[in-house]
């Protein structure tokens, strides 16, 4: 079922141009705009038929009745006082940012019809050349409304992203950050700083533990830095919660404390069995 004529997505990366290839797949727009500082990127996603048009140029968004900002979140902020001048009033307006607070709190007012999203999908990987159609599909995804969010806007952005196959729930703002600085902001910082802890010269005995806890710290270091410092009373709060629980096992493995130990450890498996 079609929800918009023109789409367009700023910022064709992984998550950008995985959504355009999703929107493109099932239909739900006439035509796909890309815009991307990259001319190769725009090239490719043509040629691989990602997008419909694409351009260096933020005015090809010009009669979109939809926008998505699919890029980090400091050039989110900076590129919605652009936005707004090419687009109608009528235009909804969407996000992808891994951090809510202070996006919603600027697009909302510049906006009419913003409705803030988070994808919890993607992986390590980036660019163009790793999109995937089904990267939502049994993904979660979390939009986080206002009391001034137009219900109309709701509902099509909701609509959007379960023919994506997400399932959608709903968080003010400063929940989904708070939420998210331990869920997926504190992994990331934790995998960054466990590699980089880890001597150079010891890193060819590294095996599959190494390589699985570390995985996310091949993430997109420009992302990553904009996540933390717009996030950062959470990320400390969150960093500050890791270091007490690994001070417990530190004191637990200085005093040769074994049934402390084992009774941390469990419980930590017994977590971690939840997730399945």
């Amino acid at each position: 079922m079609r929800l918009f004529n023109k789409v367009a997505i700023i910022g064709t990366g992984l998550i950008g141009g995985s959504m355009a290839l999703a929107i493109k797949k099932n239909g739900l727009a006439h035509q796909i705009i890309g815009v991307s500082r990259h001319k190769n990127t725009l090239i490719w996603a043509r040629k691989s038929r990602v997008i419909d048009k694409g351009s260096q140029d933020l005015s090809i968004i010009q009669d979109a009745d939809l926008v998505v900002l699919a890029t980090p979140v400091n050039t989110i902020l900076k590129l919605a006082d652009t936005v707004v001048k090419f687009i109608n009033k009528d235009c909804i307006v969407t996000d992808v940012g891994s951090t809510k607070k202070e996006i919603v709190s600027k697009l909302s007012k510049i906006f009419p019809n913003y409705v803030g999203s988070h994808p919890l999908a993607g992986s390590e990987k980036c660019g163009i050349t790793n999109v995937q159609a089904d990267i939502f599909k049994d993904s979660l995804c979390i939009l986080t409304p206002t009391k001034n969010t137009p219900p109309n806007a709701l509902k099509k952005i909701k609509s959007l992203w379960e023919q994506l196959g997400a399932r959608v729930v709903f968080l003010n703002p400063d929940t989904h950050d708070r939420i998210l600085s331990f869920v997926s902001h504190l992994p990331h910082a934790i995998a960054f700083s466990l590699i980089g802890t880890a001597p150079d010269k010891y890193l060819k005995f590294g095996a599959n533990g190494l390589k699985d806890t570390t995985r996310i710290a091949l993430s997109d270091s420009r992302l990553w830095v904009d996540i933390f410092l717009s996030n950062r009373k959470n990320m400390l709060k969150s960093i500050e919660s890791f270091q007490n629980n690994l001070s417990r096992i530190k004191s637990a493995i200085n005093k040769r404390d074994e049934k402390t130990l084992i009774k941390i450890l469990k419980k930590a498996k017994a977590k971690r069995e939840i997730l399945g």
